[in-house]
């Protein structure tokens, strides 16, 4: 017999009790968290957490969002390939990076988009802090949108400032064409798209394919 919705459990409230460090690296901590499900039942979890982040930073770091705009060209979106250990092959990605102490999140996204793509611009939207892989890590990030003049003099011919041991290609794909490009480099090159680049490819796909239609009552 089917339960009726007033014989349900009384549901409580989850909640972390405790959380034990398992193991410890420069950048990356492993922890025991156990916690309180919605049933009332205690649980734990393995989770995977940044050493790096600081107090006064509103998320551990910035991915950002850069349209490049020049005269006589589609707009570009502004990406970067490089060889990422975990997944043993190259990404490709939003410039990111870590948000230092004390920095806004505006702050670290111009300063990362300089250092991975020479490119200067402006910051003209910035998202909440979102969480990246909430299964695995507590990690949260800000998306940047940033407008790049790309006919400014100091933008025609950007110079990367990489810190030794970074490798990084800057990569430009058309707007009007995205997922299309990225589907192809996906199929000609051994590189995996990060998930954030490809849900917008993929919105953008579906927004031109599905124009605003008043719904159709059917009878």
């Amino acid at each position: 017999m089917d339960r009726s919705v007033g014989d349900s459990p009384k549901a409580t409230i989850p909640s972390v009790i405790k959380e034990e460090v398992i193991a410890e690296g420069k950048w990356v901590k492993l922890e025991k968290t156990t916690y309180i499900d919605p049933s009332g039942k205690t649980r734990t979890w393995e989770t995977v957490k940044r050493t790096t982040k600081k107090h006064t930073s509103s998320a551990d770091g910035v991915a950002i969002f850069a349209v490049l705009n020049r005269t006589l060209h589609y707009d570009c979106l502004v990406m970067v390939k490089q060889f990422r250990p975990p997944m043993g092959c190259y990404c490709l990605e939003f410039p990111a990076g870590l948000i230092d102490d004390h920095e806004s999140a505006e702050d670290a996204a111009l300063r990362e988009l300089l250092e991975e793509t020479g490119y200067k611009g402006e910051v003209v939207g910035v998202s909440p802090a979102i969480c990246l892989d909430p299964g695995l890590t507590n990690c949260t990030t800000h998306i940047v949108k940033v407008n790049i003049n790309g006919d400014d003099p100091e933008n025609i011919k950007p110079k990367q400032k990489l810190d030794d041991g970074e490798f990084v290609e800057v990569v430009l794909v058309p707007l009007n064409e995205l997922q299309k490009k990225i589907d192809e480099m996906v199929k000609n090159e051994h590189v995996v798209v990060d998930a954030r680049v490809y849900i917008y490819a993929m919105g953008r796909t579906h927004a031109k394919s599905k124009p605003t239609e008043l719904p159709v009552l059917k009878s």
